[in-house]
């Protein structure tokens, strides 16, 4: 372990509280069967981790690698912070080093929030003025997190006006077995809607009925109550 490393996750640790840890280790589904299985969780909150990330600007991409191979769940959200952070403020070769560091290690980005934390800034942030080909093959993937990354990353293309990603990559999701992807799609078809209303209600339409229910409803949680009723009885 180099002393970088070390001295990082020192810090961290002086957030840690063994009660939040015992929280944390149920509220993200760490049991045997769950989707969180064997995640260890020390009990550092993410305010804490972004303020640990925030004294660390000069950390290698070689720590952060390290870092993100840690059994630890929190190490690996430091890890993924300080990527996105060096991403925001790197040029073109560094910003490529951290996208392939990041789908190279996809194995380790194994929750929800390490997925949603990262992957629209890191991933759809490489591929905003690229082929958006790797979101497809990572839709395909019997990886649940790397699913779950291919439709997160399109947040990137949401922000900038560009809606026609993250319907063909719902559109790949649409018979997926997994709750977490059912609301991580619903979760970006609402972020469509935030911005262009008529582009939501035009691709729900057309694909009522195939839906999965948690989809729908949240794609749907800012209509007005009386159309929201209304996609739900399958009757827009």
């Amino acid at each position: 372990m180099s002393g970088a490393e070390s001295a990082l996750k020192a810090r961290l640790r002086e957030h840690a509280n063994a009660e939040d840890g015992v929280f944390l280790q149920r509220f993200f589904k760490t049991g045997p069967g769950d989707y969180g299985e064997g995640d260890v969780f020390i009990g550092v909150r993410v305010p804490a981790i972004r303020q640990v990330a925030s004294t660390a600007r000069d950390t290698t991409l070689a720590t952060m690698a390290r870092l993100l191979g840690s059994r630890v769940h929190e190490d690996r959200a430091l890890a993924l912070v300080l990527m996105v952070r060096a991403f925001a403020a790197g040029e073109e070769a560094a910003r490529r080093d951290i996208y392939e560091l990041y789908l190279a290690n996809t194995r380790f980005i194994n929750n929800w929030d390490l997925v949603d934390l990262s992957a629209a800034p890191i991933v759809g942030g490489w591929l905003s003025m690229r082929s958006r080909a790797p979101l497809a093959r990572l839709a395909r993937s019997a990886s649940l997190w790397e699913r779950r990354i291919a439709i997160v990353a399109t947040h990137q293309f949401i922000r900038q006006g560009e809606y026609d990603v993250t319907f063909q990559i719902a559109d790949r999701l649409i018979r997926d077995p997994h709750d977490l992807i059912h609301k991580a799609v619903g979760w970006m078809l609402r972020e469509v809607g935030k911005r262009d209303g008529e582009a939501l209600r035009t691709y729900l339409r057309d694909r009522l009925q195939a839906l999965p229910r948690t989809t729908l409803r949240y794609a749907i949680e800012r209509f007005p109550e009386d159309e929201r009723l209304r996609y739900l009885r399958g009757t827009p």
